[in-house]
């Protein structure tokens, strides 16, 4: 859920500065949606990955060495 925020957050920003140089410019303002959509699914699929492999780790540990620590 953070990782989609993180990137729906980011695509917007990077929308609005692309459209806000664009209008400075007299150009007209074109954000491809598929851009936006790849940025979005990249940054949950990084972020599912980085929630991911943590979890798995801990899984293969038993539950007494993963309490009692290093």
């Amino acid at each position: 859920m953070l990782s989609a925020l993180g990137g729906i957050g980011g695509a917007a920003l990077g929308a609005g500065a692309s459209a806000g140089y664009a209008l400075s410019q007299n150009w007209q303002v074109v954000v491809p949606p598929w851009a936006l959509a790849v940025g979005v699914g990249a940054t949950m699929a990084i972020g599912a990955l980085a929630g991911l492999w943590p979890a798995v780790r801990a899984a293969r540990l038993a539950p007494r060495a993963a309490l009692s620590g290093p």
